[in-house]
């Protein structure tokens, strides 16, 4: 699908919410500051349905250079545990904390059944690029030695987490590791190219549109010159083979739509297995709008089973999901 005059229709209780937004006068992201956008991004959280009760949630301190970080620890019923997930939450790296992506953490501990640290990793524009990702690699790194026990790990997270996940597993291979089982890159960030045409398509697009993706950028990775780094636009990197298998989550109406699934088939590309989910009728962050949305419920649902899935055939054969 390319993200133009060929989308099928948002889904109607997407689409009555984006008119309800469209005429609610509010301010444009694009047009606030950081902080006020972390409390519009803070609010939606209300927007979340909640998410099950598991075995265990701790919080935890990352060492980073020269600073720690948060995490939080979602734990299912002992010895119920086929692997663990490290998760990077969403929000354009300028926005989002842990309890942004609380509910999702909650049922892929609960229903995949597996172990999930989520990382709070610093924000931009306080800390611009590469601190977030140096952030992550390191949190994928303290998780692997802390916490996985071994056991299949794999990384994952949603739009700028996504991003992240998608450079750490890169930066996993050319550092001979962390070993990683697999990655799950929720409707990511993988480029800085607003020429493609889901960019056209969505540019006023809800929740976000071309604008609100500049500005996040912007504060991100301020020097346009410095986006070509792959830990930046992992779609840039030359080479992609020797990466972990992965699902990739894409939605119909986000401008995000055509370089995720423009990444899904440079890995199939490169040999990588690969897995492409359109949600051809959902928008940019439905993960968070579960407590209105019946089809987001449901691809939490999907999701979880495809992770759960990922993971089974890796309890026994954690040793050949590495790198080589």
């Amino acid at each position: 699908m390319s993200g133009t005059g060929g989308t099928p229709r948002m889904d109607p209780v997407l689409a009555a919410m984006a008119e309800k937004a469209a005429a609610s006068g509010l301010a444009p992201l694009h047009t606030i500051t950081p902080d006020e956008a972390r409390e519009r991004v803070r609010a939606g959280n209300a927007a979340c349905s909640g998410g099950p009760a598991v075995h265990s949630v701790e919080d935890a301190a990352v060492p980073v250079d020269g600073a720690e970080i948060g995490a939080r620890i979602y734990r299912p019923e002992p010895g119920s545990a086929r692997g663990t997930l490290v998760y990077f939450h969403g929000g354009g790296w300028v926005t989002g904390d842990l309890d942004y992506s609380d509910e999702l953490c909650r049922h892929l501990a609960h229903d995949a059944r597996c172990t999930v640290v989520s990382v709070d990793y610093r924000l931009a524009p306080e800390h611009p690029f590469p601190t977030p990702f140096d952030d992550a690699r390191r949190a994928l790194a303290w998780a692997a030695g802390h916490v996985a026990g071994g056991g299949p790990l794999g990384v994952g997270g949603d739009s700028a987490g996504g991003n992240l996940a998608a450079a750490c597993a890169l930066d996993a291979r050319d550092r001979g590791g962390p070993p990683l089982a697999f990655q799950l890159l929720v409707y990511p960030v993988t480029d800085h190219d607003f020429t493609r045409g889901s960019y056209a398509g969505q540019a006023d697009g809800f929740p976000i549109g071309a604008a609100a993706m500049r500005w996040f950028w912007d504060r991100y990775v301020p020097d346009p010159a410095a986006r070509d780094d792959p830990r930046a636009a992992p779609l840039r990197a030359a080479d992609l083979a020797g990466l972990p298998p992965a699902h990739v989550v894409v939605a119909g109406h986000d401008p995000l739509h055509d370089e995720g699934v423009a990444y899904a088939e440079r890995l199939r590309a490169a040999g990588v297995p690969a897995t492409l989910r359109d949600h051809a009728d959902l928008v940019h962050g439905f993960f968070r709008l579960t407590g209105a949305v019946p089809a987001a419920r449901s691809a939490v649902r999907e999701l979880s089973g495809v992770v759960e899935f990922m993971l089974s055939g890796m309890v026994e054969t954690s040793s050949n999901a590495a790198y080589h």
